[in-house]
């Protein structure tokens, strides 16, 4: 049985959800405030967290921040910070996806269901990932180039995973904000893609004015190149 950790403060929001996660099989524990969350968080007790932004004491990205330290529990925003800006923080942070306020109840079902599956199907990939000099250690969730650690957004590490798991593919935009992002498409668009790849590029090519590693495919989209 999964075990989902929900951070929030509103009473009534907590009882609609926990009667519904119940429903569907899942155990729940809650905290209401960063204080409590902290003295109940333990690593590789819950499956999933579901975070508030907003709480009484404190903010849901420096709860994100701390877990993404020490774990790679799959972590879903549920808040009524709706700014595009907000949105790109969690999902930058370590959020794996991010959710506003109101919402429809059986999205937030869905929403749930996909990270877990998408997470029993990371613990069953390789450890490691390499490709030129570039090196991913998957359990750990660091990547080295030429033996030196690089400092990736979470974003840009999932992005980066997709292609070397996918060498000389081509993946189109729409498929590499499906396979990463479950977001509200009006904020995690080709535009945000783009930005994210030219970030990325800059991490990871000698010259990303002239990339090599992740290549533009004219009118289809982008893949990791492991021939030159």
């Amino acid at each position: 049985m999964k075990r989902l950790f929900l951070v929030e403060d509103d009473l009534s929001l907590i009882n609609g959800l926990s009667f519904a996660l119940k429903k569907q099989g899942y155990e729940i524990d809650v905290a209401r405030t960063t204080q409590e969350a902290n003295t109940l968080w333990v690593d590789g007790r819950y499956d999933l967290v579901i975070l508030d932004v907003s709480l009484p004491d404190g903010c849901g990205f420096d709860l994100c921040k701390k877990i993404r330290q020490t774990s790679k529990v799959p972590i879903l925003f549920l808040t009524a910070a709706d700014e595009e800006t907000d949105i790109i923080m969690g999902l930058d942070i370590g959020g794996d996806d991010y959710m506003t306020k109101p919402f429809k109840l059986a999205v937030f079902l869905s929403r749930i269901n996909a990270l877990l599956r998408r997470s029993e199907n990371f613990s069953q990939q390789a450890a490691e990932l390499h490709s030129h000099d570039i090196r991913i250690r998957m359990l750990q969730r660091e990547v080295y180039k030429n033996g030196a650690l690089l400092d990736l957004t979470a974003s840009e590490y999932k992005l980066l995973c997709l292609f070397m798991e996918n060498p000389d593919a081509v993946l189109s935009p729409e498929r590499i904000l499906s396979k990463l992002w479950d977001c509200d498409e009006n904020y995690i668009d080709n535009n945000s893609l783009t930005v994210y790849i030219r970030r990325l590029r800059t991490k990871i090519e000698d010259n990303p004015a002239e990339p090599r590693r992740i290549v533009t495919v004219r009118r289809m989209g982008y893949k990791w190149n492991t021939k030159g």
